[in-house]
């Protein structure tokens, strides 16, 4: 059944894993039968198949998934956010007043309700809160209450384009002031657009109030080399007994404009000498919220001179809200070296940076002008390079680019990099030539990876390699075509555990070969499929086979991070209002079941140092098949330095040799001052400590942590927990 919802378009596609950041090991998807019963599936990766499977949960667990990784304490503690929206407010309504008008405020995306209740406060005569979320609505009455403003707001458990107006409506009238937080990273990427067409039309009345007033994008262009290899694939170089070999991609890798998704991150994290800036930062386009809003498609064209010659690769892009007609209070998202205070900035996760890709690099000469353009439609944005800026009946939209060469749908953005990590593969072949030997029959089972071209020109006899997916199938046999490799590497699509002796031409492996890397891991260990697979294919390799990596680590270290604890702190008392029902909420749904599991970040962006020194806490051997019973370790570590312990971050290593082991976690060895380095081509796991010890107060004396971790074969799930030892009863 959930196939076929998927293929409806009824569940996630692939979509949301290039746009945006899953935080969880897992997501869901509220669906009404025909009956009218909701069901709630849940999305997993399933180490023991390497798929991503749905599974039926009870009705509760979509709610407490969505309240337990939600932005709300986040946004919560975002300061400069909730400074600028209160002033805006008390200046929204103070103009109503002054026009002799009762202040009637329409807050859309309530959430808390705290931007309503800074309107009541600020001396708004009524508001109407609305809140789709169910759950976040109740919550929302709650916190109105515990305040104080119920006779004042009036929560509406409503879509926005559901709610009606009139005697016998959510609303009586009108409203003349337009309050809300509907955006996202890219601005528009929550249908912020359509919402505002929608009320403009039907809620508000004309010329009304609207905090934020307008809202402006920016963008940068610049040439990198490190981003640009989020985006393309770059020839490998691999040194053989024969000379230099290229692996070179292939002609529609190279035409390809890519995967239209924005890739958000945390802009400040990339240092400065990772790229030139070819523009400066250019003011595309602007939204007034305060008038009709369009949600039509439509083009920006900008006319810049470059600042230096080179290839015009990436746009870098943000925006700023102003709050007010006048523009003297801004919200803004600019990275350091765009802002005028730069010692002020505010640290967020739920509003960050874009990154954007052009369909192809271009040349641009210094001093030479170029117009850059900006495309959207009701959801998303796009860029594109022209000689010159358009004339006014020149049409310059340009549709949606497409990816058509599969690559852009099957590798992720740190998927790309990781292959075009030159030092990764160097490293790879490297341990290769260690465990070649002459007549190596070697099978290699990982999604869309390119160790079966590194097996062949580093010596292999013969080389067969893997592939599950249709798609990936066609994306490698156009790399082996590229190459003119068609013929020597033998390209399978079958599950790995269906294979036959058939498949490898009645031929015993000698060596079985993986990164590992699979395209539906989410957590570190989720690609423990190659164990999986190493046991199903134990009929296939001849006696003494040696599989590489042999065998994997678990590793932990307890850490403080310089902001990322935010997401997941209490706030309790926010601009004076008290929402400690929000924090009561969260804690009640991580208790429900995500205290027990760790969640993906990409900690490259975020910041930390650790408090202890990193730990061996479980180990695979893959020369052995999978044990049939659970495999458990506990322990404490104890923290060496002293700091405030938000969480254990958790992470593999992969030892390919006895000498060589790669890293999905912690790159270099540990210094007692300086933040860790991460890995920045995988998501690390994140075990945030129990929100009930504020992880703003550090404690007091010599502390550790305690730890239970177990490994379920029959699932391939790792279960854990973490405590501070002060924190065991």
């Amino acid at each position: 059944m959930a196939a076929a919802l998927a293929a409806s378009g009824m569940l996630p596609t692939a979509d949301l894993f290039l746009r945006r950041k899953l935080t969880r090991p897992h997501f869901c998807a509220n669906i009404e039968e025909l009956v009218g019963n909701m069901k709630v599936f849940c999305g997993r990766a399933n180490p023991t198949t390497g798929s991503l499977e749905w599974l039926e949960e009870d009705e509760h667990y979509d709610y407490h998934q969505e309240i337990a990784r939600s932005s709300y304490a986040d946004m919560l503690h975002d300061k400069d956010r909730n400074i600028k929206y209160y002033q805006g407010i008390r200046a929204a309504v103070s103009r109503v007043k002054d026009r002799g008008q009762k202040a009637l405020v329409l807050d859309i995306g309530t959430g808390t309700g705290l931007l309503s209740m800074m309107a009541v406060t600020a001396g708004a005569d009524f508001c109407y809160a609305i809140e789709v979320f169910k759950p976040m609505a109740d919550a929302a009455v709650k916190i109105v209450e515990k305040n104080g403003f119920s006779d004042k707001i009036k929560v509406i458990n409503k879509h926005s384009t559901e709610v009606t107006v009139g005697p016998d409506g959510d609303l009586p009238c009108r409203a003349n002031i337009l309050v809300t937080e509907l955006f996202d990273t890219e601005l528009i990427g929550e249908g912020a657009l359509p919402s505002y067409e929608h009320a403009h039309r039907h809620l508000v009345q004309e010329n009304c109030e609207a905090v934020p007033h307008k809202a402006t994008v920016y963008a940068q262009l610049v040439e990198s080399r490190r981003m640009w290899s989020w985006n393309k694939l770059f020839p490998v170089h691999v040194q053989t007994s024969l000379g230099e070999q290229v692996i070179v991609p292939p002609s529609e890798l190279e035409r390809c404009p890519g995967a239209p998704s924005v890739y958000d991150i945390q802009l400040n994290q990339v240092p400065s000498t990772d790229f030139t800036a070819l523009s400066d930062v250019l003011p595309m386009f602007s939204v007034d919220f305060s008038k009709q809003v369009s949600s039509s498609a439509a083009c920006h064209s900008k006319q810049f001179v470059p600042l230096a010659s080179g290839q015009a690769q990436v746009v870098l892009s943000w925006w700023d809200i102003e709050m007010d007609p006048e523009g003297k209070i801004t919200c803004t998202m600019a990275p350091f070296w765009a802002q005028t205070n730069p010692q002020e900035l505010q640290w967020r996760d739920h509003w960050m940076q874009c990154v954007y890709f052009l369909p192809q690099e271009e040349p641009v000469v210094q001093g030479s002008p170029r117009c850059l353009v900006a495309h959207h439609d009701d959801y998303c944005v796009w860029y594109s390079l022209q000689r010159t800026s358009a004339d006014e009946n020149e049409e310059v939209y340009q549709v949606r680019p497409v990816c058509d060469c599969q690559a852009h749908l099957l590798w992720n953005r740190p998927r790309f990099g990781e292959i075009n990590d030159q030092d990764r593969t160097d490293q790879y072949a490297q341990a290769l030539r260690t465990v070649l030997m002459p007549g190596t029959i070697c099978l290699c089972v990982s999604d869309g990876s390119l160790l079966s071209l590194l097996a062949h020109h580093l010596g292999a006899e013969q080389v067969f390699t893997v592939e599950s997916s249709a798609a990936s199938y066609r994306l490698m046999k156009r790399i082996f075509k590229a190459n003119h490799l068609e013929d020597k590497v033998s390209i399978i699509k079958k599950r790995p555990e269906l294979l036959t002796s058939a498949d490898l031409e009645g031929k015993k492996v000698s060596l079985l070969l993986g990164e590992p890397f699979f395209a539906t891991s989410l957590l570190p260990w989720h690609n423990l499929y190659f164990w999986y697979v190493r046991t199903s294919v134990d009929q296939h390799l001849e006696p003494g086979a040696v599989v590489m990596p042999q065998a994997a680590s678990l590793y932990a270290m307890i850490v403080e991070f310089r902001d990322l604890w935010r997401i997941r702190s209490p706030c309790g008392d926010c601009e004076g209002f008290d929402v400690h029902i929000m924090d009561d909420m969260i804690k009640h749904s991580l208790d429900f079941r995500e205290s027990r599991e760790a969640e993906p970040h990409p900690l490259w962006e975020y910041p930390c140092r650790s408090l202890s020194e990193p730990q061996q806490i479980l180990t695979f051997d893959f020369q052995q098949p999978v044990p049939q019973k659970p495999v458990r370790a506990e322990g404490s570590m104890e923290l060496r330095r002293p700091g405030k312990s938000h969480g254990a971050v958790l992470w593999m290593e992969y030892h390919l040799t006895p000498d060589s082991t790669v890293s999905t976690g912690l790159m270099n060895p540990l210094e007692d001052k300086g933040d860790c380095c991460w890995n920045p081509h995988c998501k690390q796991a994140v075990y945030f400590l129990s929100t009930t010890v504020d992880p703003r107060v550090p404690l007091d004396g010599p502390q550790s942590v305690s730890y239970a971790v177990e490994f379920h074969p029959l699932t391939g799930d790792i279960t854990m927990e973490f405590r501070l030892a002060d924190t065991l009863n």
